[in-house]
């Protein structure tokens, strides 16, 4: 068989270690073909490819990023963009696609399986807002890398007696921002699941601070909103898909924070840095058996399936069930465990 592989979306620690793991089984164990289409849907709609085998593939493991690239192009947003994919895999003589993405990525890869196409999903974002799958890869390791930097913040904090805003990745689900803000001992979780309230936060802030000299540091997801009508936030446009671009409420907040206490207030966005580097084990480890399962599951015929992590167990599941609804933050792990150490 000839196979089709794209990464799509944002990049994310593990991309690679998916790659390589589909090429590794294709190559030695199907005796396949594989292609890599660069840059996500856009080499699809314009036929722009790399050939992939073992040798491209060695020391791609550890390495953060994908080799091939990759954007938020929407075909469906653009005249003829499903056919224009279609015709290119038609012409390139691509038997199966196995697209690896999170909620938009997978979503085109759901509606071209509607029109035909043989597709096979791979679940990706560090968000971890993906449904059908327990765990997303690339999840764990941008927890690590936020929970990492709030403990160096907290040394400052604790240093000049401030108040430290760390904004974190999390559109619609605060996931990273709740576990690296449990992880690292913040005094603030703010999540897009809960509106807060700005003059709540600042009354806990004051009364923590009251008691003597101490370090606060608030965890804010970038997709946090405040409770309607208590802050104002800034207007950045839309992405292909229609997403809100996101990223600077920590400054809002930062603002508000320090004109109601009068504590020094200062702003950390970790932003991208979430996303590079390398990835952790577990990640690693994760992406490898993601890979492993998405050549199988092209063998095995099961197309318009996405595999998924379920218990320690990987399976198969439709990905319409996957973009469908967004897995959001359990609200019990936050106003019962989080909320304990709030103020």
């Amino acid at each position: 068989m000839k196979i089709g592989v794209l990464t799509g979306g944002g990049d994310c620690p593990g991309l690679n270690a998916v790659i390589r793991a589909v090429v590794r089984k294709a190559e030695r164990v199907y005796a396949d073909d594989v292609v890599g289409f660069l840059d996500g849907w856009k080499g699809v709609l314009e036929s722009s490819t790399m050939p992939l085998d073992v040798r491209a593939m060695r020391g791609s493991l550890p390495r953060g990023g994908t080799v091939l690239g990759t954007s938020r192009t929407n075909p469906y947003k653009i005249e003829g963009g499903a056919e224009r994919c279609k015709a290119t895999l038609t012409a390139l003589g691509v038997d199966a696609l196995i697209a690896i993405g999170g909620e938009d990525t997978l979503g085109v890869a759901n509606r071209l399986h509607g029109e035909g196409v043989d597709v096979v999903g791979v679940p990706k974002t560090i968000d971890n807002d993906l449904s059908a799958t327990d765990v997303t890869f690339g999840f764990w390791t941008a927890v690590q890398i936020a929970t990492d930097a709030i403990d160096r913040l907290h040394t400052t904090a604790e240093s000049h007696d401030r108040v430290m805003v760390c904004e974190v990745m999390g559109r619609h689900a605060g996931h990273i921002a709740l576990y690296a803000g449990i992880a690292g001992g913040a005094a603030e979780i703010l999540i897009p699941e809960e509106p807060f309230h700005i003059e709540d936060i600042c009354e806990r802030i004051k009364r923590r601070h009251s008691a003597g000299r101490f370090a606060t540091v608030v965890v804010v997801a970038e997709g946090a909103t405040p409770v309607e009508g208590t802050m104002t936030l800034s207007d950045k446009g839309v992405d292909a898909f229609g997403h809100v671009r996101l990223g600077g409420i920590s400054n809002g907040l930062a603002e508000a924070i320090e004109a109601k206490t009068g504590f020094e207030t200062r702003v950390t966005i970790l932003g991208h840095i979430q996303r590079g580097g390398t990835p952790t084990a577990f990640d690693r480890v994760l992406s490898t058996r993601f890979g492993i399962a998405a050549i199988d599951a092209v063998h095995d015929g099961a197309f318009g399936q996405m595999v998924a992590l379920r218990g320690d167990a990987i399976v198969r599941v439709p990905l319409a069930d996957a973009v469908g609804e967004l897995k959001t933050v359990d609200p019990l792990l936050y106003h019962g465990v989080a909320e304990v150490f709030f103020g």
